[in-house]
């Protein structure tokens, strides 16, 4: 039984095609009211398990809901809380613009507030007479522009996203961030899933990252940034010797006779008091990055 309490809530969901395991007894939930980040490389699971929140594919073992309501046995209820952007447009390319958003509105089975659709193709400017014009006549960001007006459009409890920014240039990225920014006041869980890392650090709460199926990573934003591993730069005033160990925890990648670059994991901790005695003329810290962390969880794995 779910509780209900969660906007998204998966247990030991498994779906195999052959002996290929998309995903592995996945476990996640994710709060109402949380914007969080679905990451991974191709192939690690993420879009199957979208498509089984939605009901567009069914487990082989394991359950998944939204807002309680379990996603293959009471899949209607569930899909009417929620806005989906698949990651490619598969649009009926005969369907003019708006005769589309119409068809999702009535797929929902709810209404749609004309003035908030209006907003919707003000923001990211898709005219009248764009949405007159045949989809087979749209480019990849007009594309993109609507699959987003469609998933909003309803002012959906959640927001499945994915890709949500791909094709779009950055004025109507930033338009995006905005409406996101809006929507979360009012509520709206959002699921998104993005190989745009400076995106998710900058819009998410939370993040789990899907490796063969599995959750290897799954934690606050912030505490992520913690577990890479950042570059120091250090400039001295005159010619220095390469010590022959450093503390604890730091690795020397560059020596030079006035510049080390130096490797540390987590806070600074004891190295400025190894560089108090030397002649330091500057010290700079690069910013951890996501990408850092994805790519050691893939490198090495859970640990």
């Amino acid at each position: 039984m779910f509780s209900g309490t969660a906007a998204i809530s998966i247990r030991g969901l498994t779906k195999r095609y052959g002996r290929l395991v998309a995903v592995d007894h996945l476990d996640l939930e994710v709060p109402r009211g949380e914007v969080f980040g679905f990451l991974g490389l191709n192939g690690a699971g993420k879009t199957t398990t979208i498509r089984i929140l939605l009901d567009l594919l069914r487990p082989c073992s394991g359950n998944a809901a939204v807002f309680g309501h379990d996603c293959q046995s009471d899949g209607l209820k569930a899909r009417s809380s929620v806005g989906y952007l698949p990651g490619e447009m598969g649009v009926y390319s005969d369907l003019t613009g708006e005769e589309l958003l119409v068809f999702v509105e009535r797929m929902g089975g709810g209404t749609v507030s004309r003035k908030y659709r209006n907003n919707l193709t003000g923001r990211f400017e898709l005219s009248d007479r764009d949405l007159s014009r045949k989809l087979r006549e749209y480019s990849t960001g007009m594309k993109r522009k609507l699959g987003l007006i469609q998933a909003f459009q309803s002012d959906p409890l959640l927001l499945i996203l994915d890709e949500p920014t791909e094709g779009l240039d950055p004025l109507m990225q930033e338009a995006f961030y905005e409406l996101l920014a809006e929507v979360r006041h009012r509520g709206c869980t959002v699921f998104m899933s993005s190989h745009v890392l400076p995106e998710v650090e900058r819009v998410c709460d939370r993040i789990a990252v899907l490796r063969k199926g599995e959750v290897v990573l799954l934690s606050s934003v912030e505490d992520a940034r913690k577990l890479a591993s950042r570059r120091v730069r250090i400039a001295f005033r005159q010619d220095v010797a390469v010590p022959a160990s450093l503390p604890q925890g730091y690795e020397m990648i560059e020596a030079k006779p006035r510049a080390w670059i130096v490797r540390v994991t987590g806070q600074l901790g004891s190295l400025p008091s190894f560089l108090v005695s030397l002649p330091v003329a500057d010290l700079a810290v690069e910013e951890a990055r996501l990408e850092d962390v994805l790519v050691k969880y893939y490198r090495d794995g859970a640990e």
